[in-house]
C-alpha cells in the first residue's frame, strides 16, 4: 500500500430540494488500500459514492475531486470508468438472460470488422473468470448462478474494464457465509495486485478482518478517519462514530414476563415445491409462549425460513403435515388470509421483493395486510388509512417527512419499520420475524430490537429468526437450533453460547439440549 493517495474528495456538498444530503464530506484513499466506509443508512455514503462515479455530474455539487493527482469533473458513468472507477452496487446489475462472456463484455464489446468476435470474447472471458476464481463455462446464463457467483461476474467484469479503484456496496449482504469469506479473499487478491477498493458494509467484523483505512460518515458529514487495528475497540470506536453516542449495550434493557404458552406447532413436514421428493421440514414440533421472544438458527439452507413459510399461509412447500395451535386451540392456517385472521404474522427476510410495494406510499404499505379493517361497505376509508399511517410513523420513529413517500426511497432500516408497522396494525398475536435486520445498520437495529421487546412485552409470541447468533443471544429468551430441516436443540438463554448454538446447527439430529 502506498502513501500517495489515488483518490481525494474535498468538502463535498450535495443538496436535494434544500435538503443536504452531504455537508462538506471529505475522505482520501491511499493507492492499493481497502477503505471502508461506514455509516448508518442515510448518512450519504451511497450519495457520495454517486457524486465520485457521475452519476450526479459535476457542476451538480460543490466540492473537488482528485483522482490519480488530477482533477477530474465527471458527467457520467462513462467518464469515470475510462479512468478505472467502477462501482458494484448491492443490486446487482447483470442482464440475467445474457451469457456471463456478454454480461462481462456488454457496452465494452469485443469486435472484429464491425461485428462481435465471440471467439476472444468467451476466451477473454475464460481468463477473468480466472481470476476472480469462478470456474463457470463463459456461455452458462447469469439466471443458472446464485448471488455469490453473480457477484464474482460483476467484479471479473470490472476487472475488464482495467479497473483501479473497485467500490463495493454491501457486497457481502446477500451472501452465505462461504461465498463471503471467497468474496473478501478476492478483495485482499487483487489488493496484492495494487488494485484499490472502497468498501461500503455494516458488518464491522469484515471491516476489521479486510479494511486497512475507515472512514465514518453521519448525518452527511466526515466523522473521522483512522487506520483499522484486529481490536474489538475499532468496532466500539465505530459504532460509536456512527450513531454519535456509545451502545455499550447493543441491546434494549427487558424484563421479561413470560405467560402461558401461546403458540405451537407439532409434527410439520414439509416438502420442496420443485423437487417433490426432498424434504425441507422434517418432523418440527415448538412453542412459544405469551410474551417471549424465541430465536431459530441455522446454517444456510437449514429450513429455517421455509418452516416459516409453510406455516404461514402454506406460502412454501408442498405435500405439508402437521398440527397449529394457537392457546390450546387447533387453527388452519391453509392459507395466507386464514393465517392472519387467526392472528399470525411473518415478515419476509426479503422486504423488498415480497414484503413492501416499494413503488406504494408509506400508507398504502402500512394498512396492505388489514384492509378490512379500514373499508366500509367495500370502501376504503381513505382518511382513516392515512391517519394510521400517520400514527405509525410516529409511534416507530420512520424517519420522513410525509406519510405520502415512496416506501422505496426509504432507507432499509426504515423500510424495515413499514414493514413491521403493516403486520402490527394487522393484530396479531404471534409474530414471525425472518432476518429482521438484515442489511440495517447498528442505531436502526436497536430501534428494531426495542420494537420486539415491546410487542413481546404486550403479551405477543415472538418469533425471531436471524442468521446473526450474536443477536439472537441478546434477543431471545429461547433458542431452537434446525439443521437439514429437523429441530436438533433448543437452549435457554443461560445455555445459549455460540459454541453451543453452533454444535446443535451442524448436527444431524436431534440431541436433546437443555429447555
Amino acid at each position: 500500500m502506498s502513501n500517495n493517495p489515488i483518490l481525494t474528495m474535498t468538502d463535498i456538498v450535495k443538496d436535494f430540494n434544500g435538503v443536504k444530503a452531504l455537508n462538506g464530506v471529505s475522505i482520501t484513499v491511499a493507492r492499493g488500500e481497502v477503505h471502508a466506509i461506514c455509516g448508518e443508512n442515510g448518512a450519504g455514503k451511497s450519495t457520495l459514492m454517486k457524486v465520485l462515479s457521475g452519476v450526479y455530474p459535476h457542476g451538480s455539487f460543490d466540492g473537488t475531486i482528485k483522482f490519480e493527482d488530477k482533477e477530474v469533473s465527471y458527467r457520467s458513468i462513462n467518464d469515470s470508468e475510462h479512468d478505472g472507477i467502477v462501482i458494484i452496487h448491492q443490486e446487482l446489475a447483470l442482464s440475467p438472460y445474457l451469457s456471463i462472456a456478454e454480461n462481462i463484455f456488454l457496452g465494452n464489446e469485443i469486435q472484429k470488422g464491425g461485428v462481435i468476435d465471440w471467439n476472444k470474447t468467451n476466451s477473454e472471458a475464460v481468463k477473468l473468470l480466472a481470476r476472480v476464481g469462478l470456474d463457470e463455462n463463459p456461455a452458462t446464463k447469469i439466471l443458472e448462478l446464485g448471488v455469490g457467483k453473480q457477484q464474482l461476474v460483476e467484479i471479473a467484469k470490472a476487472l475488464s474494464k482495467r479497473v483501479k479503484l473497485l467500490i463495493l456496496d454491501e457486497p457481502t449482504a446477500a451472501l452465505n457465509d462461504d461465498d463471503s469469506a471467497h468474496l473478501l479473499d478476492l478483495i485482499n487478491h487483487l489488493r496484492e495486485q495494487g488494485i484499490t477498493s472502497i468498501i461500503i458494509s455494516h458488518k464491522l467484523k469484515e471491516i476489521r478482518a479486510i479494511a486497512d483505512t475507515v472512514t465514518v460518515i453521519r448525518d452527511g458529514s466526515t466523522i473521522e478517519a483512522f487506520p483499522v487495528e484486529d481490536s474489538d475497540s475499532i468496532e466500539t470506536r465505530i459504532i460509536r462514530d456512527m450513531v454519535g453516542r456509545s451502545l455499550d449495550n447493543q441491546f434494549p434493557p427487558r424484563d421479561p414476563h413470560i405467560g402461558g404458552e401461546k403458540f405451537r406447532v407439532e409434527h410439520w413436514n414439509a416438502y420442496h415445491p420443485v423437487d417433490v421428493n426432498r424434504k425441507v421440514v422434517d418432523d418440527a414440533s415448538f412453542h412459544v409462549n405469551a410474551g417471549e421472544i424465541v430465536g431459530f438458527a441455522g446454517l444456510m439452507g437449514a429450513g429455517r425460513t421455509e418452516l416459516a413459510m409453510s406455516i404461514f399461509g402454506r406460502s412454501y412447500g408442498n405435500s405439508i403435515t402437521g398440527k397449529v395451535f394457537k392457546d390450546g386451540v387447533e387453527i388452519s392456517t391453509k392459507t395466507v388470509d386464514e393465517a392472519i385472521k387467526n392472528g399470525l404474522a411473518y415478515a419476509t427476510e426479503d422486504r423488498k421483493r415480497y414484503g413492501l410495494n416499494l413503488i406504494g406510499s408509506i400508507t398504502v404499505n402500512v394498512s396492505a395486510a388489514a384492509l378490512g379493517k379500514l373499508a366500509k361497505l367495500g370502501v376504503i376509508d381513505r382518511n382513516r388509512e392515512y391517519a394510521v399511517a400517520e400514527d405509525y410513523r410516529k409511534k416507530m420513529n420512520i424517519k420522513t417527512s410525509s406519510v405520502s413517500a415512496l416506501t422505496g426511497r426509504l432507507s432499509g432500516g426504515n423500510q424495515q419499520k413499514v414493514v413491521l408497522s403493516k403486520w402490527i396494525y394487522s393484530g396479531p398475536d404471534v409474530l414471525i420475524l425472518d432476518e429482521p435486520t438484515r442489511g440495517i445498520d447498528v442505531g436502526a437495529k436497536y430501534e428494531i430490537y426495542g420494537i420486539i421487546n415491546e410487542l413481546a412485552a404486550q403479551g405477543k409470541a415472538v418469533i425471531v429468526i436471524s442468521s446473526e447468533l450474536p443477536e439472537l443471544i441478546g434477543l431471545a429468551d429461547r433458542i431452537y437450533t434446525i439443521s437439514e430441516g429437523r429441530i436438533t436443540g433448543e437452549l435457554s438463554r443461560e445455555d445459549a453460547t455460540q459454541e453451543n448454538l453452533m454444535r446443535y446447527m451442524t448436527a444431524g439430529r436431534t440431541e436433546g439440549a437443555s429447555k
